[in-house]
């Protein structure tokens, strides 16, 4: 039987590796947005924290005595490349681009929730604490993405029947 700590511990590289793939896909959107200036700025400083959040969850994992995964960070940016690419081509990438942000928020928020169930579970307030901070980030972009979809959207639209504008970034 798998212990606690183990969980904890292949949760956090999960994490971890969650993270990275996040950094690969803001990545890439940030760098092709042009005439969505307020969704580009959020994504971009999105991105500065998730760099940091990155860096936390990884030094949470130091601290527990592991180091990360590899495997699974290779795995989770080889994912996000190809995630990054593929909305390259579709002629309403800015819609589905931020439908993907919003989806993989919440996704991130779930981890985030089971991270902190499981660092109480096993008595460490540190790492809960780290979760807790992060959790509170993602909920904010959450939050932000979905408040603003619909002017996004409406943006998108006004844009795709307007001749000789670029609507899809």
């Amino acid at each position: 039987m798998t212990s606690r700590e183990d969980h904890l511990m292949d949760w956090l590289r999960d994490a971890h590796a969650m993270e990275q793939q996040a950094v690969t896909m803001l990545s890439a959107l940030a760098g092709r947005i042009q005439n969505y200036p307020e969704l580009k700025m959020k994504i971009e400083e999105h991105l500065s924290e998730t760099k940091r959040q990155a860096s936390q969850i990884e030094s949470c994992i130091v601290r527990r005595g592991g180091d990360t995964s590899t495997v699974k960070d290779l795995m989770g940016k080889f994912v996000a490349m190809g995630q990054g690419m593929s909305g390259a081509f579709a002629s309403d990438e800015i819609i589905k681009g931020s439908m993907a942000g919003y989806t993989f928020e919440h996704m991130e928020i779930a981890a985030y929730r089971t991270l902190i169930a499981a660092s109480d579970a096993v008595g460490d307030p540190e790492t809960s604490a780290v979760c807790a901070r992060i959790l509170g980030e993602e909920e904010a972009m959450a939050s932000w993405l979905a408040d603003n979809l619909p002017a996004v959207t409406a943006k998108f639209l006004s844009r795709d029947e307007a001749q000789g504008v670029e609507a899809k970034h």
